[in-house]
């Protein structure tokens, strides 16, 4: 079980965890075109990738990751998200990324333990 720190702020940072996710996609998909046969693995290393950069960090926070890739294709892409929880210190954040043959949107939830 990973050791957390001990201070006392329990506040999630969505700006830490944007920069964290977009440097995770970044690394597995960057300078990419779409490919339909690697997709599902390239969302299962964004994901897996940005939960151990957000646990390394040892914050006091369950955190649940989701990626979506889509070709594209001029087609729209509609996502929404609802949490009910403590919004003094959980929290969410959501990363568009694209190139010039795909859009990534991971989103990141955050619960203080």
């Amino acid at each position: 079980m990973e050791e957390y720190n001990s201070g006392d702020e329990v506040v999630f940072s969505a700006e830490e965890a944007s920069i964290i996710v977009k440097e995770c996609i970044e690394g597995v998909i960057g300078g990419t075109d779409y490919n339909q046969s690697k997709v599902n693995q390239w969302t299962a290393s964004v994901v897996e990738h940005s939960l151990a950069h957000l646990v390394k960090q040892g914050r006091p926070f369950k955190y649940i990751v989701n990626c979506t890739i889509m070709q594209k294709s001029g087609a729209g892409l509609h996502t929404a998200n609802s949490c009910y929880w403590d919004t003094t210190t959980d929290g969410s954040c959501t990363v568009r990324w694209e190139n010039r043959t795909m859009y990534c949107v991971a989103s990141v939830f955050a619960v203080a333990l």
